[in-house]
């Protein structure tokens, strides 16, 4: 293999790299949001206990499948690259699966849906962590000034909270007119079409696969080892569960709260978090330069545990929609400053063991961040055994009060855990700049000897 000089490439457009976001949250956020409402209350042929049972086997199926596609990636040598074989090849099949998941056969009712649902939303969900492993293994590889990163990821992030417009926001409307299953075509089509294109964009550093190639146990015992990691991991874990139960219950607060049957409500709704998250990213980049970035993530984390609980006292769509646009402020927030954070760890990592192995670490967090799939499966059971909410036939008696425990008093608590961890993670310069460390490459040898 020829060896690649950093200094002889051309450096990768961080616009492109962040255009790639769009890609790899289109489909994952319309499954993820739309999944429940579709299976439990569209079609009526599971319960939200069932459900609850498939999210919690794909959160520890998740648990085992992330560390080994870091792995895999990390010793990837191509003359392509390390993440970009795995980018191109992931994503149709992610699109594939996802597809099928939102089309699934006439017979379901009558054969075994829990069964075909269990099966489709756990390749949908796998392959999507392969597909997020590479591309935010390749964010602290590719951008190495904090700077840089905080440019970058501000513009990730506004691709990401766009994707979500589309694949949440809009999708109620979308859905209306052309089912979900179109929909679903419609978006897995972009998804590719976008994700390929950041793909051969990226400009892989070469020359860091003629580095030694991180150690399976070694890498699993550095990260699992590090209490930054379980700090940060909870925290991002706690905001992810209570993101995702917001998502998923404003279609059933839409519906039984406000008493709303037209999905251009839920649109709204979501619309009205989702785009003053987008608008107000360009503000914590400055509110970020002002404070730290520690500082700023613990503020905006403040923010929006606390500003989420008046949803639940609010009694029609016109008071509802500017307090999602406050708690769409404080949410992108944590948007901007949680990636930067993790990028701090890694370099951390590879300033002490003299390793590149932002696979296994993006893995990891990823990890972290999906167990939130115990928490969600918590509220969902909850929903069903404290309130009777069986499904879209069998509501309960109470499905007002089930629908604002699940979109607002669950995620207030989750949000409150996460904003306590985050006073717990802490570098030695908690400041914009990173902390000083000697880089040692003993270690590195060291581990690839026990290997």
């Amino acid at each position: 293999m020829k060896k690649a000089k950093q200094s002889g490439q051309r450096k990768t457009n961080p616009f492109l790299y962040a255009f790639g976001m769009f890609g790899t949250s289109i489909p994952i956020n319309m499954f993820k949001t739309f999944a429940t409402v579709f299976y439990v209350d569209q079609l009526s042929v599971i319960t939200f206990s069932q459900f609850g049972i498939i999210t919690a086997a794909y959160t520890f199926l998740d648990a085992i499948d992330n560390p080994i596609y870091g792995f895999l990636s990390d010793r990837t040598r191509t003359r392509y690259g390390r993440r970009r074989p795995w980018l191109v090849i992931a994503t149709p099949l992610l699109v594939i699966c996802y597809i099928l998941f939102f089309n699934p056969p006439a017979s379901i009712a009558a054969g075994s849906p829990f069964s075909y649902v269990m099966l489709m939303y756990m390749l949908t969900g796998t392959l999507d962590s392969m597909i997020s492993t590479n591309y935010g293994a390749l964010f602290p590889e590719l951008f190495r000034d904090e700077k840089e990163r905080a440019k970058t990821n501000a513009m990730r992030q506004i691709f990401q909270l766009t994707a979500m417009v589309v694949s949440i926001a809009l999708t109620p409307v979308v859905a209306e007119k052309l089912g979900f299953g179109n929909t679903a075509i419609v978006y897995g089509i972009l998804a590719i079409v976008v994700i390929w294109f950041m793909a051969f964009s990226a400009k892989e550093d070469l020359s860091l696969m003629d580095q030694p190639k991180p150690p399976f146990l070694g890498s699993i015992k550095a990260v699992l080892t590090n209490p930054k990691f379980w700090k940060y991991g909870m925290t991002n874990c706690c905001f992810g569960a209570a993101l995702a139960l917001v998502q998923a219950g404003v279609p059933f607060y839409v519906k039984y709260y406000l008493g709303r049957e037209d999905g251009l409500s839920a649109t709204i709704l979501l619309g009205a978090a989702i785009g003053s998250a987008i608008i107000f990213i360009p503000v914590w980049i400055k509110i970020i330069g002002k404070l730290s970035v520690m500082r700023a993530w613990r503020l905006a984390f403040g923010l929006i545990a606390f500003l989420v609980l008046p949803l639940y006292f609010t009694s029609s769509l016109a008071t509802a929609v500017p307090l999602l646009v406050v708690l769409g402020f404080a949410t992108g927030g944590v948007q901007a400053t949680m990636d930067l954070v993790s990028a701090r760890i890694l370099d951390e990592d590879t300033q002490k063991y003299g390793l590149r192995r932002e696979g296994i670490y993006s893995s990891l967090l990823g990890v972290m961040n999906k167990l939130y799939g115990l928490f969600v499966s918590a509220g969902y059971f909850i929903v069903d055994k404290l309130y009777g909410f069986v499904d879209g036939n069998e509501p309960g008696p109470r499905p007002d009060d089930a629908s604002r425990f699940l979109m607002v008093l669950f995620p207030a608590l989750l949000l409150f855990v996460g904003f306590l961890f985050s006073f717990w993670l802490k570098f030695k310069d908690d400041g914009s700049k990173q902390p000083a460390e000697k880089e040692t490459v003993a270690p590195a040898q060291k581990e690839a000897e026990e290997e």
